[in-house]
């Protein structure tokens, strides 16, 4: 699976190289592959979820639950996300996705975005399954525009909110694999609340303890 991506990846960068090749801005390191409205043609759509572009945002409101998957793969790396959810909203990033096609907390790393989660030590801020934040919880977006820092470098993760650092841990399941966006259903069941996103940013970094390659 790897080396597929490994090579999605590589075509990516063969593809940025020539010009009037269409792709993901970059600059300063930083992959753009959501600016406004602007990029859906970076991701692919799994599930059902009414992704579309609407005033400065890619949204989505309806649907049993959908992901938009980035076409490129990342190892060690960081994420900067701006969003706007709702309190019923049920989000979040996903990093290092093992199996595009049938995402689970066992194959991936779930960043939440979920003000009323149903447990709430893995809601807003927490990594499912991996690092939980206090109960009740203080982390919330709903009602507002949120920007999610996220690091992925070596086993270290950490998730900041709004500044405000929400999970800081280490675990080694998982080394490389695409970035997830969700869209997911609400408390049992019920809609969820919509998710917009207006901004997506990655960057390569090196793990933690080791020098960046020469180039």
């Amino acid at each position: 699976m790897i080396s597929a991506i490994a090579r999605t990846t590589a075509g990516l960068a063969a593809c940025l190289a020539l010009a009037g090749c269409a792709g993901p801005a970059v600059r300063d390191g930083w992959v753009t592959l959501i600016e406004g409205a602007a990029g859906l043609e970076n991701w692919t759509r799994v599930g059902d979820a009414n992704w579309r572009t609407e005033v400065g945002a890619i949204v989505a409101d309806r649907g049993t639950i959908g992901f938009l998957v980035s076409r490129g793969s990342w190892r060690d790396f960081e994420v900067r996300a701006e969003f706007r959810a709702e309190a019923d909203t049920n989000s979040g990033v996903f990093l290092r996705v093992a199996d595009p096609a049938r995402i689970t907390p066992d194959n991936t790393y779930e960043v939440n975005i979920w003000d009323l989660r149903p447990d709430p030590k893995y809601g807003t801020g927490a990594i499912v399954d991996v690092a939980a934040v206090p109960v009740p919880n203080p982390h919330r977006a709903g009602g507002r525009w949120n920007v999610l820092e996220i690091s992925a470098r070596g086993k270290r993760l950490t998730v900041r909110l709004n500044g405000v650092l929400t999970a800081d841990v280490e675990d080694g399941r998982l080394a490389e694999g695409p970035i997830a966006l969700q869209y997911g259903p609400g408390v049992n069941g019920a809609p969820g609340g919509p998710i917009r996103w207006r901004k997506v940013q990655v960057r390569d970094r090196p793990a933690l303890g080791r020098a960046p390659a020469k180039s």
